[in-house]
């Protein structure tokens, strides 16, 4: 099995084959990471899935952004159904050495619809929440209260303010491995799934942390020590989404 400092990261940032099934925009993503205990967030992975570490070291992340235009790729988008903001923690994997992705421990968002197609279709854990984004001069205020299902209660509430000029990912860097990711993996039931999108590199800005409270992280079972998280902001990005493959 490869080490996860020399598996390819670059293929899966180039478009692939398939067809797409889904269109999707996302804005204001705010990636928060910190490094957690690898041992422990292995155990929390299905068997066939390995941790993917960054010089040994493993990471967590809370990725709190907005989407819009959400739609089939052969509907128009419809406002009130394709436009809301979403919350993730996240990890991340490689199988077997390859395609290196993200797991998701639990996905909020503010629209209930989406949330039932997400669970249904897409065999990912969302959770339906309130949410609220706004901005102050420069400060961006960002809140969630999940709704349900449990567990409950979960909550996050944050302010940022962006720092610095666009500066895409070096591959090879920190901040490569943390956001530019293209796999998604899911189960249903003992099937492993994996999912792709596609989109530009995200044009990361620095960004410093105003306020954070949350229990995100908690109520997913995974402890992270009281210590500022590393912060990068993107502005937005325009996603293919390919359909899921059994693999």
């Amino acid at each position: 099995m490869k080490s996860s400092n020399s598996i390819d990261r670059v293929s899966a940032t180039i478009r692939p084959d398939g067809r797409v099934v889904m269109r999707q925009s996302w804005h204001e993503l705010l990636f928060l990471h910190w490094e957690v205990d690898s041992v422990e967030l292995q155990r929390m992975l299905p068997e066939r899935l390995t941790l993917d570490t960054f010089d040994g070291k493993a990471y967590v992340g809370l990725v709190p952004f907005t989407m819009s235009k959400v739609r089939p790729v052969w509907s128009p988008s419809v406002p009130p159904l394709s436009n809301f903001h979403e919350m993730n923690v996240r990890t991340y994997v490689h199988l077997e050495g390859e395609n290196p992705g993200v797991w998701f421990f639990s996905l909020d968002a503010a629209n209930s619809v989406a949330v039932k197609i997400a669970r249904t279709m897409w065999k990912l854990p969302y959770f339906f929440a309130s949410m609220s984004l706004s901005k102050v001069g420069n400060i961006t205020h960002y809140s969630s209260s999940r709704i349900g299902p449990p567990p409950l209660p979960a909550n996050c509430k944050l302010e940022y303010e962006v720092t610095g000029k666009i500066n895409p990912a070096e591959v090879g860097s920190l901040e490569y491995f943390l956001t530019e990711r293209y796999f998604l993996y899911t189960t249903n039931g003992s099937r492993l799934l994996r999912g792709q999108v596609h989109h530009t590199p995200y044009p990361l800005q620095t960004a410093q942390l105003q306020l954070l409270e949350e229990n995100m992280l908690e109520v997913n079972g995974i402890y992270r020590a009281p210590t500022v998280p590393l912060v990068h902001y993107a502005r937005g990005v325009n996603v293919d989404v390919f359909k899921l493959v059994t693999v």
